[in-house]
């Protein structure tokens, strides 16, 4: 009897289109790995992702409201787990590979700052390299995580992580997949917390995006979803152009009215304060880092090491740091 990952990469021989990635077409990894007998090495890198530390810590990371008291805005972890939901939807209706679309998109976000975009401008004007979160999010799992062994992946699913965002698009048609679910997610979910916190309502959106897109989160996400499947043709990612432009407008919409609204994001400059402060502190003292950090600061410099660890931290984590080093105690 064959064996399950065997049964699982003829189903992909039977059932996916032209356009996907089989998994025995893979690139492979940097250092080989047997196979394993149950799971494919896609598979396996989705459940590498899931079981690292960097992905726990994104449920303590910002996405847009910086450390919200809500239970129910979004995290950076939340984030993820909705891209991975509606990238999966794409791929299954496309017949491409919906594991390695999933690896992809469990890991696109691994490298984020603490305090969402804010820390990762605040370390990109500090540290010389300059600061991206896609590519320290394949910097996570290439050299920081499993004490700076890294987790190996396969060179798809690194490639779709580094290119979830700008620049060049993913090499497969599954990592290009990740990079429309990661827009076709964050602008709904951000306007669902807008409206949480009280920004605007659903009726204060204009007419024209309603009637295009939809009235709700879920009707807008299938609107766009529903789109995309009709539209793409090839590796060729699209909607309808009417569809497209009010996606476009609505984006425009969220950035005139919350990605840039002083009353969401009027604590950014003290988040920015916290982030840099923090990496001047460490870059000028690599000792106190932990050990895999002082070891990436003897290795390499003490400055990547700085960045690597600030930019693993979580809000609250980054707050407490802060705190102990530069927050007089009370006398006892």
């Amino acid at each position: 009897m064959d064996c399950p990952r065997e049964l699982t990469l003829q189903l992909e021989d039977r059932y996916l289109s032209e356009y996907a990635q089989k998994c025995r077409e893979t690139r492979g990894r940097a250092v080989e790995d047997p196979d394993d007998d149950v799971r494919t090495a896609y598979q396996r890198d989705r459940d590498r992702i899931i079981h690292c530390n960097a992905f726990r810590r994104l449920q303590h990371k910002t996405q847009v409201f910086l450390s919200p008291y809500g239970d129910h805005y979004r995290t950076r972890l939340t984030h993820t787990l909705e891209v991975t939901q509606i990238a999966r939807t794409l791929a299954r209706g496309l017949r491409v590979n919906e594991d390695l679309t999933e690896a992809i998109a469990l890991g696109h976000d691994l490298g984020h700052t603490p305090f969402g975009h804010a820390g990762e401008r605040a370390l990109d004007a500090v540290f010389p390299d300059g600061f991206k979160h896609y590519e320290q999010s394949l910097r996570v799992v290439d050299r920081i995580e499993r004490n700076g062994r890294g987790l190996n992946l396969t060179w798809e699913v690194r490639d779709g992580i580094l290119n979830h965002t700008k620049g060049e698009w993913a090499a497969t048609l599954e990592g290009r997949l990740v990079r429309h679910a990661d827009r076709v997610a964050y602008l709904n979910h951000d306007i669902d917390d807008a409206i949480r916190a009280g920004l605007f309502t659903e009726e204060d959106l204009p007419t024209h995006f309603r009637e295009v897109l939809g009235k709700s989160k879920s009707e807008r996400i299938n609107t766009l979803v529903l789109s995309t499947l009709k539209n793409t043709t090839g590796g060729d990612i699209r909607m309808d152009p009417l569809v497209q432009e009010a996606y476009d407008e609505l984006n425009a919409y969220m950035f005139d009215n919350v990605y840039t609204n002083p009353v969401c994001k009027g604590e950014e400059g003290k988040a920015v304060l916290v982030v840099q402060n923090l990496y001047d502190y460490f870059a000028t003292h690599p000792e106190e880092m932990p050990g895999d950090y002082r070891q990436i600061a003897e290795e390499e410099s003490p400055e990547r090491g700085a960045c690597d660890y600030i930019s693993g931290m979580s809000d609250r984590y980054a707050l407490r740091v802060y705190e102990k080093l530069f927050i007089p105690s009370p006398w006892s």
